[in-house]
């Protein structure tokens, strides 16, 4: 199993000393720069001491928020490629269904690629909600933008004959040339990110590895979509390796002190619902399909129900912005406790799913501070990792699409 950290690079000093949302609309003049130095330093030691760890390295982007100061994944990405060695580097993701210049991310891609010899792993995601505000996008075209930059981008770094031309429905080039290539051939592995099932099938069709995030036990279900289309197509079963699932990981010598960690991580998942209502469903971002049957089933609680909570094991459902740490190590969306405990979760998390082969880790989130994360990483790393990598699937076969119904 591959291990990611990951960290959000939350501005968290202002969480607790404003009560208005964090998204948006939120003035940066709440933002101390100094302060903010101070936490950039802190998260890009916590990478360095990945390196030596032999802990890869995932880093996302968000916009106009006080949760994540990660305006751009790819240019800590560029400083990590030169000042580590060892680890791989991924991107999930970057928005290009937002960013204006496909062509752009491309040579972005192709540098860090470079850069880092080949340790570079490309993820491509469409962009939260409220960002679509903060992009002057249009909610409603964003799917199909994000599938022509993605088809772009990838003939953009796949093509090394001649230039060609792009005539598209958002995007137009009249000569692409990209220096450099790639240093991968023919680029770097791709990466996308999906919560239903029903995104599985399509990033299957791509033979991207698909990631997922803090959706515990309904993660089954859509890797559960990836491997039948897989199947479908003829390709066999798919490695685990094209598996990730991202969950909040905090290890200590005591169980105690590990759920504190975990509580504070777990800010993450507390602020997420801090955002203008304004902000929170754009039309046209969701299929309309999908919004006319949460229309249609508004009064049964048992949907609304899925769409707010977590599964555990005993069947009980809990709200996830409001679960305790244990209801949260119960569904599978934290990791918490002394080694050995830590061990067995993520143990019980790979057989339920079938077999994956990256854990994700939010080893920092929150207000955790610098001491507690680096603390936990090395616990990780030195008691747990290395257990993790004698974990495997013997003869799992993914339900059928009725049994899957049912």
């Amino acid at each position: 199993m591959n291990v990611w950290q990951f960290t959000e690079q939350p501005y968290h000093p202002v969480w607790d000393a404003t009560s208005d949302p964090l998204k948006n609309i939120l003035p940066n003049s709440r933002l101390d720069p100094r302060k903010a130095a101070d936490l950039y330093d802190e998260y890009m030691a916590q990478w360095q001491l990945c390196d030596e760890l032999g802990i890869n390295i995932m880093i996302n982007e968000h916009h106009a928020t006080a949760t994540s100061m990660s305006a751009s994944c790819t240019l800590p990405l560029a400083a990590l490629a030169r000042t580590t060695k060892n680890v791989r580097l991924m991107s999930l993701g970057i928005p290009i269904a937002n960013r204006a210049d496909p062509v752009r991310v491309a040579e972005e891609i192709a540098m860090i690629d470079t850069y880092s010899r080949g340790r570079f792993e490309m993820g491509f995601v469409r962009g939260a909600q409220y960002e679509v505000f903060a992009a002057s996008g249009n909610p409603v075209s964003q799917t199909r933008r994000f599938d022509e930059a993605y088809r772009l981008i990838i003939k953009t770094l796949t093509t090394h004959d001649a230039p060609f031309s792009w005539n598209g429905e958002f995007f137009k080039y009249r000569g692409v040339n990209i220096w450099p290539r790639c240093y991968q051939d023919p680029h770097p592995p791709v990466w996308m990110v999906a919560i239903g099932a029903a995104a599985g099938g399509w990033i299957a069709e791509q033979k991207a590895r698909v990631g997922t995030f803090l959706n515990g036990r309904a993660s089954k279900l859509l890797f559960d979509g990836y491997r039948r289309r897989w199947l479908e197509l003829g390709w066999g079963m798919p490695p685990v390796s094209q598996f990730g699932y991202m969950g909040l990981v905090a290890v200590a010598n005591t169980e105690t002190e590990a759920k504190r960690r975990a509580y504070q991580i777990a800010g993450y998942i507390r602020t997420q619902s801090r955002l203008a209502p304004q902000f929170t469903s754009p039309p046209g971002y969701v299929p309309s399909r999908f919004v006319a049957k949460e229309m249609r089933l508004k009064t049964n609680k048992e949907y609304v129900a899925e769409q707010q909570t977590l599964l555990t094991s005993s069947g009980k459902r809990v709200m996830l912005a409001k679960a305790s740490i244990d209801e949260l190590i119960d569904a599978f969306v934290a990791f918490a406790g002394t080694p050995d405990q830590v061990f067995e979760q993520v143990k019980a998390y790979h057989d339920y799913v079938g077999g994956v082969g990256n854990l994700i880790m939010m080893g920092q989130g929150g207000d955790l501070s610098h001491a507690d994360t680096i603390d936990s990483l090395s616990l990780f790393a030195r008691e747990v990792m290395p257990r993790l990598q004698d974990l495997h699937v013997d003869g799992y076969e993914p339900p059928t699409l009725q049994r899957a119904a049912a």
